[in-house]
């Protein structure tokens, strides 16, 4: 009898905790799970509608957090702190992984689900998104020309340019290269942040020297090791997107209006950081 009273009260009092609780800020509040779970407006009646927008919202959501992580890589390089951006690159990393496997669960989508609610995007497509073009610049794939998707949103345009005209995460590390004492042109050091760049012979021998003499130059070894990481979980992704679009659609255009396929193809062809991938054929 003792027992059944003990459990009564315990069941009371878990009860009052989270009445008591709910004065406080609630789980749902601190979320704005209300807006964010009435976030999906869907345009048909198709079942994979749902799959579709619910995928792309999550991956928004990943990319602002990514963004957020390299902005802060950004600065603590420009303080010469290596150490704490580490951790930073790597969550960026393990977020790359949990996007590669988000095209995983679109995939279960066959052809004929997506065709069901395919022309209610109009022309829309993944291809306009402002953090995706964000995360390329911030890497290193400068292109002024798609600033142009967003000059309808001056918000989303004015802060894309910002990005375009900043030094890039390589651009900031090969700039710190030149501050620990490495011989780096000074057409690396003192350039148009705003255009795209080539390999160039200064950095890539940089990268060989710390290749090669890794207790000397220890936390420039374990960085150059995170960007390595950084862009193999980069063109993991794409090269899963790509996969998985040439498996829904196949070789048709994109809906935004590039080839689709074949422009995911070229994607998969830049390199973020070139010299660090060529160091390894000079080690």
């Amino acid at each position: 009898m003792a027992q059944n009273k003990d459990l009564t009260h315990n069941r009371l009092a878990d009860e009052k905790f989270h009445t008591d609780f709910a004065k406080g800020i609630a789980y749902g509040d601190y979320l704005s799970l209300g807006e964010l779970l009435s976030a999906q407006n869907l345009r048909s009646t198709a079942h994979d509608e749902m799959l579709f927008v619910v995928i792309h919202q999550c991956s928004e959501l990943w990319m602002k957090l990514m963004i957020h992580e390299l902005t802060a890589a950004v600065s603590l390089l420009q303080d010469d702190q290596l150490r704490p951006a580490f951790k930073m690159t790597a969550r960026v990393s393990q977020i790359q992984d949990q996007l590669t496997q988000s095209w995983g669960i679109l995939a279960t989508m066959t052809p004929t689900d997506y065709l069901s609610f395919r022309d209610t995007l109009g022309a829309a497509s993944g291809f306009q998104s402002f953090q995706y073009r964000t995360l390329e610049f911030m890497m290193g794939n400068k292109d002024r020309k798609f600033l142009a998707l967003h000059r309808d949103r001056p918000e989303w345009h004015d802060a894309l340019e910002a990005v375009l005209n900043a030094p890039s995460l390589y651009d900031e590390t090969i700039l710190l290269l030149g501050r620990k004492g490495f011989a780096i042109d000074a057409s690396e050091r003192d350039r148009d942040w705003s255009e795209p760049r080539d390999a160039n012979d200064s950095v890539r021998a940089a990268w060989v020297e710390v290749y090669r003499n890794p207790e000397k130059y220890w936390d420039l070894y374990e960085w150059a090791e995170e960007l390595i990481d950084l862009e193999d979980a980069f063109q993991t992704w794409r090269f899963r997107h790509r996969t998985t679009v040439e498996r829904v659609i196949g070789f048709k255009r994109g809906t935004g209006g590039t080839t689709g396929v074949g422009y995911l193809k070229r994607a998969l062809e830049i390199r973020f950081f070139p010299e660090l991938w060529e160091a390894r054929t000079e080690l």
